[in-house]
């Protein structure tokens, strides 16, 4: 009984130094807040815009503030720019987040083998991650999609299997670090399957640097789809942020709002995603 209260003791210890170090966390509170005003407006879109945000519901080029109805004014097509950001929003952070996954199953499942295996079984997993690396992850992505079709599938599926190799190389290092400590060594003296020392064992203890590249993976993931987009190779069936700019560069001299607005959102979202995995850096460094 006394060892369950002292390990409880020791759990609210950390409980309360980790909160501790997030109301110190400037960075992390400030990004945190951004996404969560994006988030609010991605799940928002359906109630305040329930039509199709690419219907034309107004005149064309009604600027923002002149119209209670149309509060971010329309596009050239008379398309409501608000909808659009809001709707786009959604599309955005689901394909950062599908996208971010499959990159992490990806990228920890051949880094963990790399890592733990080690001899020919990391050589190989680390030329195939050295050889996607030489390719342009844009130009990458670009091809896919070109050669699938641009869909919101096709689009995760090309930044999914662009965006690991950086990943495989960090939960290596990690994996590396680990396998030799006492812990692991015990696991493999009493015959435990490997695959339970890699996902029990190991995985666990390697969270924090996933966690923190998985925020910058996110944003990377929707700058890569705002820029697919801008290029004409966005879905054409959703509204998107970059298609909105891609679209709004045409008339940027006389009307640049059309293009700005979605593009300040683009920024909104990047940036606090960069601000967040800054901070979950700092709060989640054993270091510090």
């Amino acid at each position: 009984m006394a060892t369950i209260a002292i390990a409880r003791q020791e759990g609210g210890r950390r409980r309360a130094r980790l909160a501790q170090r997030i109301r110190a966390n400037t960075s992390a509170i400030t990004g945190g807040v951004i996404l969560l005003l994006v988030l609010a407006g991605a799940l928002a879109a359906p109630v305040l815009y329930p039509g199709d945000p690419l219907d034309m519901v107004a005149a064309p080029f009604i600027w923002p503030g002149t119209d209670r109805a149309h509060v971010l004014g329309t596009d050239m097509l008379g398309r409501d720019i608000a909808a659009g950001i809001l709707h786009g929003a959604r599309v955005s952070l689901v394909i950062g987040l599908v996208a971010t996954l499959v990159s992490i199953v990806i990228g920890v499942t051949l880094g963990a083998l790399s890592g733990f295996y080690g001899g020919r079984v990391d050589a190989v997993l680390m030329r195939i991650t050295e050889l996607v690396q030489t390719i342009p992850p844009f130009l990458f992505a670009l091809a896919i999609v070109a050669i699938l079709q641009p869909s919101i599938p096709s689009i995760v599926v090309a930044i999914g299997l662009t965006a690991w190799p950086s990943l495989a190389r960090l939960v290596r290092a990690e994996v590396l670090k680990i396998r030799h400590r006492d812990f692991v060594q015990a696991s493999i003296s009493l015959g435990v399957p490997h695959w339970r020392i890699i996902v029990l064992d190991i995985l666990p203890n390697t969270l924090a640097p996933v966690i923190v590249s998985a925020s910058i993976l996110v944003a990377s993931a929707i700058l890569t789809e705002s820029s697919l987009a801008f290029l004409g190779l966005g879905d054409p069936n959703v509204a998107s942020w970059g298609g909105m700019v891609g679209a709004g560069r045409e008339v940027l001299r006389t009307d640049w709002y059309v293009a700005t607005l979605p593009g300040l959102a683009i920024v909104a979202a990047v940036l606090g995603l960069n601000l967040l995995g800054d901070g979950l850096n700092d709060i989640l460094d054993p270091q510090r």
